[in-house]
């Protein structure tokens, strides 16, 4: 070879100090290599299989480079590949501290925060994952402001894990423009999975009306709002998609536009709900379009029921809550038990709203409470109290019209009568007058809660007993 032509290989790429580099066509064949594993790379990468794909990569790397690099250079050549240049990229994960948490999160359309803690092996396991599903979506939503995918160090910043109630490592929260979505991420751990919660939570929750007939067909079997708008454009709408974009699980939002809306706006734009139902009248929004606040709160109250059903999709969600529940267990079928159910806590319980979960339940689906509480299905409708240590059966459901009773079996739980009496009987001022009262203490086992069992489990989070462990 000529010295021009070796002259060809001189510009080399450095591996170890004061050693000869590579030729830039061996770093060349390099990139090559890259290229024909790329299919492969990437079905790794997609499937959440992030170890196999860093294995494949450094087998491949080293069977291609054995044949043109010395054996001396070799170890310290693939010690750079797998720890720099052919690993997968590190996500784009924003760290947040009190000084930019506010900034960070309120700029940002969608943003997925994970609150973790060094030591914990399942925030560990995560973290890898989380960084693939950032690369992922930022190729699809390369604006920094559409999507964030955030963290924050629990140990470091206990006072922002105390603000966001964090109570378990890592747990994985929504925001949309700075407001914390009530429901988190509770779903597979993979690649996949938090790239296609992250599309979903990108798709337009607002369907639009075409044709106002379209609103004869509307599903009166789903909580429904409809806005009527002279234009997308404006500050109005705005404010609409903003509380349609928080409260899309909750409620069908529809709207339409110009000449297909101008029927519906003799007095301007306007919002209504359609409550479930063939018969029930629609209600309208009088409040100002553009204060999000009241909008907001307006939407919510229509949207989010007092009394809400339990399924073992969200039982996890709402036992986070940490408050007892108050649980009619009715037939899918039997809606009049459910009216009177739900008449009756919006008539006496109003008050107890945030001191208990007020919940309906499939008694098919939920018999193994039943069982704890020795009902059956065929016992239907039943009322039930479940404190999260003990349950407590309401005596008849026939007792729901007498005034003031169900009330009270509330407040007997939050006085801690129930429980007493379950051990020691009836409270001496219960006893009715002219009875002989008996001698020595009733005993009793109260049953156990049942579902205390969809809480959290310990084979996928670590659980802060104590708050103060922040």
């Amino acid at each position: 070879m000529s010295e021009r032509q070796e002259s060809q290989y001189e510009t080399t790429f450095p591996i170890t100090p004061g050693k000869p580099g590579i030729p830039v066509p061996v770093a060349l064949a390099v990139c090559t290599a890259c290229f024909l594993q790329q299919r492969r790379r990437r079905w790794c990468r997609e499937t959440g299989k992030i170890q196999q794909h860093r294995n494949l990569n450094q087998h491949h790397y080293t069977m291609k480079l054995s044949s043109i690099i010395p054996a001396p250079e070799l170890h310290y050549f693939t010690l750079l590949l797998v720890t720099g240049l052919y690993t997968p990229g590190r996500g784009e994960i924003t760290s947040l501290d009190a000084g930019n948490i506010d900034d960070i999160l309120n700029s940002a359309g969608v943003a997925l925060v994970n609150f973790y803690a060094d030591w914990c092996r399942f925030s560990q396991m995560l973290h890898p994952i989380f960084e693939e599903s950032s690369n992922i979506v930022r190729e699809e939503y390369p604006d920094a402001t559409q999507v964030v995918f955030a963290r924050v160090d629990c140990d470091q910043h206990s006072d922002i894990a105390q603000r966001y109630r964090i109570s378990k490592y890592p747990t994985l929260k929504l925001f949309r423009n700075g407001m914390m979505m009530k429901r988190e991420y509770r779903g597979q751990r993979s690649v996949t999975a938090i790239a296609d919660f992250i599309r979903q939570q990108k798709v337009d929750p607002i369907k639009v009306i075409e044709n106002l007939e379209e609103i004869s067909t509307v599903d009166r079997s789903r909580r429904t709002i409809i806005g009527y708008f002279e234009t997308k454009d404006s500050d109005n709408y705005r404010t609409y998609e903003k509380v349609a974009n928080i409260l899309r699980d909750d409620c069908v939002f529809l709207a339409s536009f110009g000449e297909v809306s101008k029927p519906e706006r003799f007095s301007g734009d306007n919002i209504i709900y359609k409550p479930m139902g063939e018969n029930v009248p629609d209600m309208v929004y009088m409040g100002s379009l553009t204060n999000f606040d009241l909008s907001y709160a307006w939407t919510q109250d229509k949207c989010v029921p007092l009394v809400r059903e339990i399924t073992f999709e969200n039982g996890e969600e709402l036992t986070e809550e940490g408050i007892p529940f108050l649980i009619l267990f009715h037939q899918r079928d039997d809606t009049e038990s459910l009216e009177k159910f739900q008449q009756e806590v919006a008539r006496q319980l109003i008050s107890e709203k945030g001191s208990i979960n007020f919940l309906h339940a499939d008694c098919d689906k939920f018999r193994h409470p039943l069982l704890h509480i020795q009902k059956t299905p065929a016992d239907c409708p039943v009322i039930a109290i479940d404190s999260f240590r003990h349950m407590y059966v309401f005596p008849e459901f026939s007792d729901l019209a007498v005034p003031g009773k169900l009330r009270q079996f509330v407040l007997d739980l939050h006085s801690g009568k129930l429980h007493r009496e379950f051990h020691h009987g009836p409270d001496p001022t219960d006893s009715t007058p002219g009875q002989p009262e008996e001698n020595g203490e009733v005993a009793s086992n109260p049953p156990e809660s049942s579902f205390q069992k969809l809480a959290p489990s310990e084979t996928r989070y670590t659980i802060l007993r104590d708050r103060d462990e922040l």
